[in-house]
């Protein structure tokens, strides 16, 4: 098979699709990537071949401008509006640049069927023009946007790119989605059909955890927080002196509240920064381990608990280690995703930041039984997914 794939956004979105190019050029199959500046170096370390051409998405210029615009026109909240100035976004000249740029890659790469980002609607689109098969990876954003909403949008592409428009909102996922959750525990809103196979906890093959863990106390319980790799990305790509996009929190107010929090919890914390810097000039207490970054799969399988930005990325990884999560949502999915977390009981939605209540919540996750018995049956059916290899023979047959 040849096998055109993209991932755009931030670095989790090359995590998410990297078991399955893993697995594919594993099993002999040429697997080209076409990514971002910033998701590229996921894939160094694989034998795929990797096209940094896609365009990223803008987060820069008239974000803010666009935002106050649909403030004032129905008054509605930072998340729908920054879910709504995104889809515009997705929908209109980015996907057309992608479809171009996708569509000069094909005439080298002769795709069989296509693997895309779930934001990636031009490949959606090549792959119509192609007459080939497309899924999206597992991602927020494929949990979260209603294809029946998206379908306008996507008729006026079709029509820009001179193709058929479609009456169908099902024609978004016409051969279905990939996930690595279980449809019992799934986080997705709208259905599909799913090829569903285990999340794994290798992402980097090179990265282990540093010695210094090693020597953490184990006589309290293990708490591994995170904020993700989004938000420290946007921060470093847009102009200095540009706000961050609305509905997104600063990193560094997150990390604040999270080790102000953790500091007053009776643990052995580690939080991940992304290289950022506490806001408020917090001191962590002496319990507080403060790292730039570490490979978080690895750290999770033995933690008792993660304090989380609740990224798609970070909540699997949570289920396939049976770590009871405390979700610290920021923007995009991440709101659904805690709020789903607490729905399905495995673990809790933090509404209340201040560094006190989110101690609180973190201390009755930890005693509650039965957060800890409803994330380890969540992990059990993780578990019994088929292993992710099991792709190369679903899109095989896909494509015969």
């Amino acid at each position: 098979m040849r096998v055109l794939c993209t991932a755009t956004g931030s670095p989790s979105h090359g995590r998410a699709l990297l078991p399955l190019a893993r697995a594919l050029a594993g099993a002999g199959h040429d697997v080209t990537v076409a990514t971002t500046p910033e998701v590229a170096p996921v894939f160094a370390a694989d034998p795929v071949t990797v096209e940094t051409c896609l365009p990223r998405i803008d987060f820069g210029s008239g974000w803010q401008d666009d935002a106050e615009e649909s403030a004032e026109a129905d008054g509605v909240s930072e998340e729908d509006r920054h879910l709504r100035i995104l889809l515009d976004r997705l929908v209109g000249d980015m996907a057309v640049e992608s479809h171009d740029v996708l569509a000069g890659l094909a005439r080298t790469v002769r795709p069989d069927v296509i693997i895309r980002d779930g934001m990636d609607f031009g490949a959606c689109l090549l792959a119509e023009r192609l007459g080939i098969p497309q899924l999206p990876i597992p991602a927020g954003t494929v949990n979260i946007l209603d294809p029946e909403t998206l379908l306008p949008g996507l008729n006026e592409l079709r029509e820009r790119l001179e193709l058929p428009v479609q009456e169908e909102a099902g024609s978004l996922y016409p051969h279905g989605r990939f996930d690595y959750l279980p449809a019992a525990f799934s986080f997705a809103h709208f259905p599909s059909t799913v090829l569903a196979y285990r999340q794994t906890t290798v992402v980097d093959r090179t990265a282990g955890l540093p010695g210094w863990v090693t020597e953490l106390p184990t006589d309290r319980p293990l708490v591994f927080a995170a904020v993700g790799t989004a938000l420290p990305m946007f921060r470093e790509v847009l102009p200095e002196g540009t706000p961050l996009p609305v509905g997104m929190t600063d990193p560094a107010e997150q990390l604040g509240t999270i080790v102000a929090a953790l500091s007053r919890l009776d643990c052995t914390a580690v939080v991940a920064t992304g290289g950022i810097s506490p806001a408020g000039d917090v001191e962590p207490a002496p319990h507080v381990h403060l790292t730039d970054r570490l490979a978080q799969p690895l750290l999770l399988e033995c933690a008792d608990l993660f304090v989380t930005h609740g990224g798609y990325n970070s909540v699997r990884e949570a289920v396939r280690t049976g770590t009871p999560m405390a979700v610290l949502p920021n923007f995009g999915d991440q709101l659904p995703n805690a709020q789903r977390v607490q729905e399905l009981g495995l673990g809790r939605h933090l509404t209340d930041t201040a560094p006190e209540a989110v101690a609180a919540v973190c201390r009755d996750i930890l005693a509650d039984r039965g957060i800890a018995a409803r994330i380890r049956q969540a992990q059990l059916a993780s578990l019994a997914l088929p292993d992710v290899g099991q792709v190369v023979d679903d899109l095989e047959k896909l494509i015969a």
